[in-house]
């Protein structure tokens, strides 16, 4: 599979990654979806010390554990939780990042990350702060790079201004093209990569009829699109655009059309999907002009807030 770059670092990722929180918690079947998906190719996994309570990192970890040196691990800090119990509180200090980077680095069963990422944030934060860890952890040799995962403009531009991030994870799709507005060029000028996640928008751009679409996307939608158009934007894609072609194959395509996306990021909870998605991935790339045809059928949605 072909390899990106992400930013201006060493990582050269597969232009698909596996999004690991699908993977469960049936430790025999993660197992093998993550033995299938180095098997078929990819290289970069994305997982989070919150998913399942750690459980995710230690199954990513133990499967991974032999093949360490052929992958490149990312995983995310900053949502701060007890085991055992519910729920979780945001904590983006130095003292709970350095503090939590050894359990997931125990977990992992490494003794480094490749991609450490910051798990959301707001501009409210201590910024600072919260660089001078990861900063910190570079020095210590614990980290190679670090990113952020996070949608809010405000919080991205304050990292790429201060910071030596080397990636953003964030959310984009074709029925959700807000990174368009403005952080995509954005990010591309100061050399920091797109990972993206959401690529096939809650299985809505899948070839699974939109009518078994959950309850609440019949009721509320999906973003800024009601059901009814939803049901339209979708049946034009098919139609105008995809062709004979799977609907997976072109939202992958259409995100890994940005320069700027070093890794699309999509989740699998079997070996069929991985394989399904490899092939979209592999697939032949869309043309600017198939580009510009989704470009008219979808919104061009922006950031209402934290701007």
């Amino acid at each position: 599979m072909d390899k990106r770059r992400i930013g201006s670092s060493d990582l050269f990722v597969s232009k698909i990654g596996l999004g690991c929180m699908s993977i469960g918690t049936d430790e025999k079947k993660a197992s093998q979806i993550l033995d299938a998906a180095v098997d078929m190719g990819i290289n970069y996994f994305d997982t989070a010390d919150l998913y399942d309570q750690g459980l995710n990192e230690e199954f990513v970890g133990k499967a991974l554990k032999s093949k360490r040196q052929d992958i490149i691990l990312a995983t995310k800090v900053g949502n701060r939780f007890e085991a055992g119990k519910e729920g979780w509180s945001w904590d983006p200090s130095k003292k709970y990042i350095k503090s939590a980077v050894k359990e997931s680095l125990r977990r992992l069963q490494t003794d480094y990350i490749d991609l450490y990422q910051l798990h959301g944030g707001t501009i409210e934060d201590q910024i600072d702060e919260t660089i001078e860890a990861f900063e910190e952890l570079k020095g210590e040799g614990v980290i190679r790079y670090y990113g952020i995962s996070s949608i809010r403009p405000n919080v991205i531009r304050e990292y790429v201004n201060k910071s030596s991030i080397v990636s953003l994870m964030m959310q984009y799709s074709i029925l959700d093209r807000r990174p368009e507005e403005q952080i995509l060029s954005f990010l591309k000028e100061h050399e920091v990569s797109v990972v993206t996640r959401g690529p096939v928008a809650k299985g809505l751009l899948t070839n699974r009829p939109i009518e078994d679409a959950n309850q609440s996307t019949k009721q509320d939608g999906y973003l800024d699109y009601s059901f009814e158009e939803l049901e339209a934007v979708i049946s034009s894609l098919k139609s105008e655009v995809a062709g004979s072609r799977p609907l997976t194959e072109i939202a992958l395509q259409y995100c890994l059309f940005e320069d700027a996306v070093a890794s699309v990021v999509a989740g699998a909870s079997s070996t069929q999907q991985i394989e399904k998605n490899v092939e979209a991935a592999n697939a032949k790339p869309l043309t600017a002009d198939e580009i510009r045809k989704i470009r008219e059928l979808s919104k061009a949605s922006v950031y209402s807030q934290h701007r």
